[in-house]
């Protein structure tokens, strides 16, 4: 009696092992939005990704609005364009560098259609044109020493000009702002 109750009691704990099993088997879903199982990459929709990424620029926006203590009207009439143009050349003048902008992938290759996408159908600035002009030199392994030189230098030339631009921007907003504004723009990289 013993040994039918206790290989009953077996039979009952596979089979309930055997539906947990099944069940988690059959529940097997993909991860949640924003995360991955190690080694796989999820293919993103470039509508969804622009909208992410505006809703991030949002945020963005409304938690530097709020640090410097403005209201609605001053941040979008006064703060906010001076910013954006801060911001703009900014981008412009780290063209190329790790990770910025058109850099090269962790694979070494180029970003692909998918991340010109989020980025926007905007035209290039000068400082992207010189960046890929000099990539795609330097993709030819029988480029001349002349003609990476010449590149080279257009580019540092277009960079020089950028930081300029981005010279008087930042003064243009440091005219805006006080102290205490100025202060928090710097901890954001915005002024230096």
């Amino acid at each position: 009696m013993l040994q039918r109750k206790v290989l009953l009691a077996l039979v009952a704990a596979v089979a309930v092992s055997a539906l947990w099993i099944g069940q988690a088997i059959s529940q097997q879903q993909d991860p949640p939005a924003g995360q991955q199982q190690r080694g796989m990459r999820r293919q993103r929709d470039p509508e969804e990704a622009r909208r992410r990424m505006e809703e991030f620029r949002r945020r963005i926006d409304e938690r530097l609005r709020e640090q410097l203590e403005v209201n609605e009207e001053e941040w979008e009439k006064v703060l906010k364009p001076r910013i954006e143009e801060v911001e703009t050349l900014l981008r412009q003048s780290r063209v190329g560098m790790r990770g910025m902008m058109g850099g090269f992938s962790r694979r070494g290759g180029r970003p692909g259609r998918q991340a010109r996408q989020v980025q926007g159908e905007r035209e290039q600035t000068d400082v992207e044109k010189k960046t890929e002009s000099l990539r795609t030199l330097l993709e030819n392994k029988d480029a001349k020493t002349g003609s990476i030189k010449s590149a080279l230098r257009d580019l540092q030339k277009a960079r020089a000009n950028a930081s300029k631009k981005l010279a008087k921007a930042r003064d243009k907003l440091r005219e805006v702002v006080t102290a205490r504004q100025e202060a928090h723009l710097v901890l954001w990289g915005l002024l230096d």
